[in-house]
């Protein structure tokens, strides 16, 4: 045959390829709702310990827990907690778990219009700092593993400031520290001369979940408004992936308003004036000196994240007083971080095993 009819031949090999797939979709897009109706989050088993206002402490059950310090994980007050638990083969929790930790994770709850007012001072000093001594009465240890992720990191990285004493280790996911990074679109639009969040604060009370929301998937507009439903129809015939789409639209689209001084003083405090690196913020009437952490401290980055970009997580090893300090990296996004399959295959495991010869034996 000429090449040309190989060509041609080949196109339409490629075409009845492309008609079979598509059949196969639309065959499948029967089943979508009852996958959707099915999808179940936050698998793992546990139990509610305590509670304070709006907030829940979960511990995991574990029956094989053979580490001295458990490990608390501490949320952002963005969205909700779960994704670090949201399915079984994408569970920051179980892997965790897996190497025989005591595991506790926070959940701060809805803030209501009453709780306007809560500042950080509230949240670190009082509820953390409160949840801290509540996990080391109960597995009657001294210190905790503490592990922060997104803002969660960096209030965890304030609270080990204050109370050096109460944290073992320090692993910080993805936590913003050092707010000059001009990498991210957050950065750009949180300056002062874009952003007026005393009227925003002013006049809503508290953040509205509705306003971060959009602010987050304005971020990368394409690929949320259009190649996300690209790659549905695509994988219409993929039940694995489809499951794993439904789980990730709930949990998205769950979500929560920040408590209005909290949000207006992260915004003008830290994203605007930078004062945590600069030495120059205080809780509670002290100053917040990264020096002051000298626990070993492990940082997790994602590459590709357009969040938090990675500079500005790595940016605390010049300030701490640490000297056993670890950076681990993954290709990944700001949520691949914790729900990636390559994340989970190729940095939990490692993390896990860091945290384990940094803990006691019980």
């Amino acid at each position: 045959m000429t090449p040309l009819l190989d060509m041609f031949f080949d196109y339409q090999k490629m075409a009845w390829q492309e008609t079979f797939r598509m059949q196969e979709r639309i065959m499948n897009a029967t089943k979508v709702p009852k996958i959707a109706g099915n999808v179940q989050i936050a698998h793992s088993p546990h139990d509610v310990v305590y509670e304070e206002d709006s907030l829940q402490l979960l511990r995991f059950r574990n029956d094989s827990v053979d580490l001295g310090e458990p490990i608390l994980i501490c949320y952002a007050l963005v969205n909700r907690p779960y994704i670090l638990d949201l399915e079984a083969r994408r569970s920051v929790v179980r892997q965790l778990l897996k190497r025989g930790f005591d595991v506790y994770l926070i959940d701060w709850g809805i803030p209501t219009a009453a709780d306007r007012s809560l500042s950080l001072k509230d949240y670190i000093c009082g509820f953390l700092k409160n949840v801290v001594d509540f996990v080391c009465d109960l597995s009657d240890s001294p210190q905790v593993n503490l592990l922060g992720y997104c803002m969660g990191g960096t209030m965890s990285t304030m609270f080990t400031s204050l109370y050096p004493d109460q944290v073992r280790n320090l692993i910080l996911m993805a936590a913003p520290i050092d707010f000059d990074d001009t990498g991210g679109l957050l950065n750009l639009w949180t300056r002062e001369e874009n952003f007026d969040v005393d009227g925003l604060i002013d006049a809503f009370g508290n953040c509205p979940g509705s306003f971060l929301q959009s602010t987050f998937q304005l971020r990368d507009p394409i690929s949320n408004f259009v190649a996300k439903y690209q790659s549905f129809y695509e994988k219409l015939d993929d039940e694995d992936f489809l499951e794993n789409y439904f789980a990730m639209e709930h949990w998205a689209n769950d979500n929560i308003p920040i408590a209005g001084e909290t949000f207006r003083e992260f915004v003008k405090k830290l994203y605007q004036r930078n004062e945590l690196v600069k030495g120059e913020f205080r809780l509670n009437g002290k100053p917040v000196q990264l020096s002051k952490i000298t626990c070993p401290l492990l940082m997790l980055v994602a590459d590709r994240d357009d969040l938090v970009p990675p500079s500005s997580t790595l940016a605390i090893e010049q300030y701490v007083g640490s000297n056993d300090v670890q950076a681990m990296s993954i290709d990944a996004g700001h949520i691949g971080l914790a729900v990636g399959s390559r994340s989970h295959r190729q940095l939990w495991p490692n993390v896990a095993m860091w945290i384990a010869d940094r803990s006691t034996n019980r």
